[in-house]
């Protein structure tokens, strides 16, 4: 029983630390002068618990990085809309439910749908700035 409890506890670390590393690489696609938070504190995400209230930090803040790069560069075709910061705001919430007994049956599935559509909405906005943004910016800087 212990071993089952240990694999699946390290199946979920192994999770989480790819959509920290997702998430950090997707910052750091965004030149410095445009984020609103750093692509290291994504990892605080790997905190227990503490993660719960630092999604809110997180994930509308790489919405918002995204609005600023792209508020600044015109020349980006296609819809952004809101950049996906209304998905991680709902994402954000899902979470915070997924501890309420009875409520985490709805917001735990939905959480994670969310986290999901979040992802490859920041995914395909980051195809959307050139992979050398980061380091011309820096050169300008």
């Amino acid at each position: 029983m212990l071993v089952v409890f240990g694999a699946i506890l390290l199946f979920a670390l192994a999770v989480q630390a790819f959509i920290c590393f997702l998430t950090a690489s997707t910052l750091k696609r965004i030149p410095e002068q445009y984020r609103e938070q750093s692509p290291g504190m994504v990892w605080l995400l790997m905190i227990p618990c503490f993660n719960l209230i630092w999604n809110f930090f997180v994930y509308p803040k790489v919405a918002a990085s995204f609005q600023n790069y792209f508020n600044d560069h015109d020349d980006v075709r296609g819809d952004i809309g809101d950049c996906g910061a209304s998905i991680a705001q709902y994402y954000c919430i899902a979470g915070a439910c997924s501890i309420i007994p009875l409520l985490n049956y709805l917001a735990g599935p939905a959480g994670l749908v969310l986290l999901i559509l979040t992802l490859v909405k920041f995914h395909s906005l980051k195809t959307l700035i050139p992979e050398d943004a980061a380091s011309k910016a820096d050169l300008y800087s």
